[in-house]
């Protein structure tokens, strides 16, 4: 098995999770060439504010920015779905990129 953050979170109580998170969601999902990557990471940057999954946001921020997103534009994306999702849900996802952005 691969030693990927979803194995050294919970492989050892739920594999099939893990198969599920790596091999399909990132091996196959992530790879289908209709959307790029850069462009999937802002479809789910915006999916985890509008649904308030701030703490998957850890992960996906810098995935974001290492799939060409900018800061800017991950920023605008946020303040552009607040007006959707609810302007308390951006603030925790603003304040966390903010917190991602300085590292």
């Amino acid at each position: 098995m691969t030693d990927s953050p979803m194995q050294r979170m919970v492989g050892d109580i739920a594999p099939a999770f893990v198969h599920l998170t790596d091999d399909v969601l990132f091996g196959e999902v992530w790879a289908r060439p209709e959307l790029s990557p850069r462009d999937r990471s802002l479809v789910t940057i915006t999916s985890l504010v509008t649904a308030g999954n701030t703490e998957q946001l850890r992960a996906h921020i810098p995935m974001g920015l290492d799939n060409g997103l900018t800061r800017e534009e991950i920023v605008e994306a946020i303040t552009h779905v607040a007006f959707y999702a609810g302007w308390p849900r951006a603030v925790s996802a603003l304040t966390l990129a903010k917190e991602l952005f300085a590292r």
